[in-house]
C-alpha cells in the first residue's frame, strides 16, 4: 500500500477513536444528568412566580431529556476539546502546543459564561417583558414543554456562540486563522451574527438585540484574542530562528 494511503487511513482510524471517547462520554454524561434531573428542575424553576403544567404524560420525559441533553453538552465540551487536541498535537510546534492547550478548558469556561448570561440575564428580562406584555388581559398560563423550550432557545445560543474566542484561539495557534482575516471580514461576520440572532431567539425584537449585541462584542474579543496569540505565535518564531543562526 502507499505510504500517503496508508498515513490517511491511520489519521481516519484515530478520528474514528477520537470520535467513539466524544460520543461515549456524551452518552456516560446524558445518563449521569438524567440520573439528577429532578434536582436540576428543581433548581431551573425556583423562584418562578407560576406552576407549569403538562398538557400530556410523556411531556416530562421530553422535558427531562432536554435539561439532561444540555448538561452533557456541557460537560462534554472539555473532554471533545481534549481529543481535538491530542488529534493534532502531532502537528503541533512544541511552542504552539501551550496556546493550543487553553482550548480545552476555554471550551467549557466559555460555554458555562453563555449559558449563565443567557439564564442570569437576558432570560429574566424578557420574561418579564412578556409578563409585562401580557399584564392582565390575559391568562399567563405556561406548559413546562413551552417554558422550557423558551428557556433553552434563549440561554443555549450564548453557549455556543461564546465559544467563538477559544475557536478563533485555536484556530490562530494551529496557524489556520489570522487576525487580519477576521477584521476584513467582520461586515460578513456581523451579518451572519444578526440573521443567527434572529433564527435562534424567540421572534420579538427585545431578544433579537439582547442576543445580538453580546455576540458582536464576542465577535471582537475573538479579534483581540486572535491577535494577541497571532504576535505571541510570530515572536515565538522569530525567536527560534534567532537561536538557530546564534548556534
Amino acid at each position: 500500500m502507499d505510504p500517503k494511503e496508508l498515513n490517511i487511513i491511520e489519521h481516519l482510524e484515530e478520528v474514528r477513536k477520537r470520535l467513539l471517547y466524544i460520543i461515549g462520554s456524551f452518552l456516560t454524561l446524558l445518563a449521569l444528568s438524567l440520573f439528577f434531573v429532578e434536582q436540576i428542575y428543581s433548581l431551573l424553576v425556583k423562584g418562578l412566580d407560576v406552576k407549569l403544567a403538562l398538557l400530556g404524560p410523556s411531556d416530562v420525559l421530553w422535558i427531562y431529556f432536554k435539561i439532561g441533553a444540555v448538561c452533557a453538552i456541557a460537560f462534554t465540551l472539555p473532554i471533545a476539546g481534549y481529543h481535538i487536541w491530542k488529534f493534532v498535537l502531532p502537528a503541533l510546534k512544541p511552542h504552539e502546543r501551550r496556546g493550543a492547550l487553553l482550548f480545552i478548558p476555554s471550551l467549557f469556561l466559555l460555554f458555562i459564561g453563555g449559558i449563565s448570561f443567557g439564564y442570569f440575564v437576558v432570560f429574566p428580562i424578557v420574561l418579564s417583558f412578556m409578563q409585562d406584555l401580557a399584564g392582565a388581559h390575559f391568562i399567563q398560563f405556561y406548559t413546562s414543554q413551552n417554558y422550557f423550550s423558551f428557556l433553552i432557545r434563549l440561554t443555549l445560543p450564548f453557549g455556543i456562540l461564546f465559544e467563538l474566542p477559544a475557536i478563533v484561539l485555536f484556530l490562530t495557534s494551529f496557524g489556520l486563522l489570522k487576525p487580519h482575516i477576521l477584521k476584513k471580514s467582520r461586515k460578513i461576520a456581523y451579518f451572519i451574527i444578526a440573521v443567527t440572532s434572529i433564527l435562534l431567539t424567540p421572534p420579538d425584537f427585545i431578544s433579537d438585540i439582547l442576543v445580538l449585541i453580546p455576540l458582536l462584542f464576542i465577535y471582537e474579543i475573538s479579534i483581540n484574542v486572535s491577535a494577541f496569540v497571532y504576535r505571541k505565535k510570530l515572536q515565538k518564531e522569530a525567536d527560534l530562528q534567532e537561536m538557530g543562526l546564534s548556534s
